[in-house]
Protein backbone atom coordinates (compact mmCIF):
# COMPACT_ATOMS: atom_id res chain seq x y z
CA UNK A 1 0.00 0.00 0.00
CA UNK A 2 1.45 3.58 -0.58
CA UNK A 3 0.58 6.65 1.04
CA UNK A 4 -2.96 8.08 0.43
CA UNK A 5 -1.47 11.39 1.46
CA UNK A 6 0.38 13.57 -1.63
CA UNK A 7 3.75 14.23 -0.93
CA UNK A 8 4.42 18.20 -0.91
CA UNK A 9 7.76 19.00 -2.93
CA UNK A 10 7.54 22.75 -2.50
CA UNK A 11 10.49 23.30 -0.40
CA UNK A 12 13.04 23.65 -3.04
CA UNK A 13 15.41 21.70 -1.15
CA UNK A 14 15.80 17.84 -0.51
CA UNK A 15 16.28 17.50 2.62
CA UNK A 16 13.32 20.36 3.97
CA UNK A 17 10.97 18.16 1.68
CA UNK A 18 11.69 15.12 3.25
CA UNK A 19 11.00 16.74 6.51
CA UNK A 20 7.75 18.20 5.22
CA UNK A 21 6.75 14.42 4.78
CA UNK A 22 4.56 14.78 7.85
CA UNK A 23 2.64 18.46 8.56
CA UNK A 24 -0.48 19.45 9.69
CA UNK A 25 -1.30 20.58 13.27
CA UNK A 26 -3.79 18.24 15.78
CA UNK A 27 -6.35 16.48 13.96
CA UNK A 28 -5.34 17.78 10.47
CA UNK A 29 -1.68 15.83 10.75
CA UNK A 30 -0.76 14.08 7.84
CA UNK A 31 1.50 11.24 6.95
CA UNK A 32 3.19 10.73 3.75
CA UNK A 33 5.70 7.59 5.53
CA UNK A 34 3.03 5.43 5.77
CA UNK A 35 4.38 2.40 4.86
CA UNK A 36 7.74 0.61 3.69
CA UNK A 37 6.59 1.07 -0.07
CA UNK A 38 5.36 4.68 0.65
CA UNK A 39 8.81 5.30 1.24
CA UNK A 40 10.32 3.89 -1.76
CA UNK A 41 7.55 6.30 -3.55
CA UNK A 42 8.67 8.91 -2.33
CA UNK A 43 12.37 8.69 -2.90
CA UNK A 44 11.15 8.09 -6.52
CA UNK A 45 8.71 11.17 -6.37
CA UNK A 46 11.99 13.10 -5.20
CA UNK A 47 13.92 12.23 -8.19
CA UNK A 48 16.86 9.93 -6.02
CA UNK A 49 15.64 6.37 -6.48
CA UNK A 50 15.87 5.68 -10.22
CA UNK A 51 15.56 2.22 -9.80
CA UNK A 52 12.22 -0.03 -9.55
CA UNK A 53 12.57 -1.33 -5.71
CA UNK A 54 9.79 -4.78 -6.28
CA UNK A 55 10.28 -5.22 -2.33
CA UNK A 56 11.24 -2.24 -0.06
CA UNK A 57 13.47 -2.81 2.92
CA UNK A 58 11.59 -3.85 5.71
CA UNK A 59 11.38 -1.83 8.26
CA UNK A 60 12.70 1.18 5.68
CA UNK A 61 9.94 3.38 7.37
CA UNK A 62 11.13 3.35 10.96
CA UNK A 63 14.26 4.01 10.03
CA UNK A 64 12.64 7.29 7.57
CA UNK A 65 10.88 8.82 10.03
CA UNK A 66 13.55 8.67 12.94
CA UNK A 67 15.75 10.09 10.10
CA UNK A 68 12.93 13.05 9.62
CA UNK A 69 12.26 13.37 13.12
CA UNK A 70 16.56 13.94 13.82
CA UNK A 71 17.09 16.34 10.53
CA UNK A 72 13.78 18.23 11.80
CA UNK A 73 15.67 18.47 15.22
CA UNK A 74 19.06 19.01 13.61
CA UNK A 75 18.06 22.07 11.63
CA UNK A 76 15.86 23.75 14.00
CA UNK A 77 18.72 23.32 16.44
CA UNK A 78 21.21 24.84 13.82
CA UNK A 79 19.05 27.81 13.21
CA UNK A 80 18.56 28.13 17.07
CA UNK A 81 22.84 28.41 17.43
CA UNK A 82 22.68 24.91 19.64
CA UNK A 83 24.26 21.47 19.57
CA UNK A 84 21.90 18.48 18.76
CA UNK A 85 22.73 14.80 18.42
CA UNK A 86 23.55 13.78 14.90
CA UNK A 87 22.95 10.48 15.83
CA UNK A 88 20.73 8.93 13.34
CA UNK A 89 22.11 11.15 10.09
CA UNK A 90 25.50 9.34 10.94
CA UNK A 91 24.33 6.13 10.76
CA UNK A 92 22.87 6.63 7.65
CA UNK A 93 25.74 8.63 6.11
CA UNK A 94 28.17 6.01 7.11
CA UNK A 95 26.36 2.96 6.71
CA UNK A 96 24.90 4.25 2.87
CA UNK A 97 27.26 5.76 1.53
CA UNK A 98 27.46 6.07 -2.31
CA UNK A 99 30.34 3.89 -4.46
CA UNK A 100 32.50 6.49 -6.39
CA UNK A 101 34.27 4.53 -9.31
CA UNK A 102 35.59 6.60 -12.61
CA UNK A 103 34.47 5.30 -15.94
CA UNK A 104 35.94 5.62 -19.81
CA UNK A 105 33.59 7.50 -21.60
CA UNK A 106 33.58 6.97 -25.12
CA UNK A 107 31.57 9.23 -26.12
CA UNK A 108 33.80 12.34 -24.70
CA UNK A 109 36.90 10.41 -24.78
CA UNK A 110 37.74 10.70 -20.98
CA UNK A 111 37.40 8.99 -17.65
CA UNK A 112 33.83 10.41 -15.73
CA UNK A 113 33.62 10.27 -11.87
CA UNK A 114 30.39 8.04 -11.58
CA UNK A 115 28.63 7.18 -8.76
CA UNK A 116 26.40 4.07 -7.63
CA UNK A 117 24.14 3.36 -4.65
CA UNK A 118 26.19 0.73 -2.59
CA UNK A 119 22.90 -1.65 -2.43
CA UNK A 120 19.33 -1.64 -2.29
CA UNK A 121 19.34 -1.46 1.74
CA UNK A 122 17.62 1.29 3.89
CA UNK A 123 20.71 3.31 4.32
CA UNK A 124 21.79 3.44 0.75
CA UNK A 125 18.34 4.31 -0.29
CA UNK A 126 17.79 7.14 2.49
CA UNK A 127 21.69 8.26 2.59
CA UNK A 128 20.55 11.19 -0.40
CA UNK A 129 18.18 12.38 1.75
CA UNK A 130 20.51 12.61 4.59
CA UNK A 131 23.59 14.23 2.30
CA UNK A 132 21.16 16.94 1.73
CA UNK A 133 20.51 17.89 4.97
CA UNK A 134 24.44 17.93 5.41
CA UNK A 135 24.88 20.06 2.61
CA UNK A 136 22.21 22.65 4.11
CA UNK A 137 23.39 22.76 7.65
CA UNK A 138 27.29 23.47 6.12
CA UNK A 139 26.94 25.45 3.27
CA UNK A 140 23.63 27.34 3.05
CA UNK A 141 22.05 30.61 5.29
CA UNK A 142 19.85 28.44 7.42
CA UNK A 143 18.21 32.12 8.34
CA UNK A 144 16.21 31.57 4.81
CA UNK A 145 15.01 28.23 5.97
CA UNK A 146 11.70 29.29 6.95
CA UNK A 147 8.22 28.55 7.86
CA UNK A 148 4.95 29.41 6.51
CA UNK A 149 3.46 32.22 7.55
CA UNK A 150 -0.40 30.77 7.21
CA UNK A 151 -1.21 30.38 10.73
CA UNK A 152 -2.69 26.73 10.19
CA UNK A 153 0.61 25.80 8.25
CA UNK A 154 3.70 24.39 9.82
CA UNK A 155 5.88 23.35 6.51
CA UNK A 156 8.77 24.21 5.92
CA UNK A 157 10.84 25.95 3.13
CA UNK A 158 14.43 27.49 1.57
CA UNK A 159 13.73 30.55 0.65
CA UNK A 160 15.49 31.27 -2.69
CA UNK A 161 13.42 33.98 -3.76
CA UNK A 162 16.11 37.08 -5.18
CA UNK A 163 14.73 39.12 -2.31
CA UNK A 164 14.07 36.99 0.40
CA UNK A 165 11.20 37.92 0.86
CA UNK A 166 8.89 34.50 0.19
CA UNK A 167 6.15 33.76 3.10
CA UNK A 168 4.38 30.81 2.33
CA UNK A 169 5.23 27.58 1.53
CA UNK A 170 3.13 27.43 -1.60
CA UNK A 171 1.22 30.77 -3.30
CA UNK A 172 -1.31 28.39 -5.21
CA UNK A 173 -2.34 27.03 -1.34
CA UNK A 174 -1.38 29.39 1.68
CA UNK A 175 -0.46 32.78 -0.42
CA UNK A 176 -3.78 32.77 -2.12
CA UNK A 177 -5.76 32.16 1.02
CA UNK A 178 -4.24 34.24 3.29
CA UNK A 179 -4.36 37.35 0.83
CA UNK A 180 -8.02 36.17 0.06
CA UNK A 181 -8.48 36.58 4.13
CA UNK A 182 -7.07 39.76 4.45
CA UNK A 183 -8.87 40.76 1.58
CA UNK A 184 -11.99 40.06 3.26
CA UNK A 185 -10.97 41.26 6.60
CA UNK A 186 -10.40 44.74 4.88
CA UNK A 187 -13.71 44.96 3.33
CA UNK A 188 -15.34 43.97 6.85
CA UNK A 189 -13.90 47.14 8.27
CA UNK A 190 -15.00 49.63 5.22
Amino acid sequence: MTSKVTPLFIASNLAIDFINTQFGVGEERQECLEDDRSVIAWLQQAGVLMEDCESPPSGIVHLARELRDNMRDLLISAQQGRAADPAVVNHVLERGYPLEKIEWQPTVSAFQKKTYQRNMESESLLQPVASALVQLLTEEDLQLVKECEASDCVLLFHDQTKSHRRRWCSMASCGNRMKAAAHRARKKTT
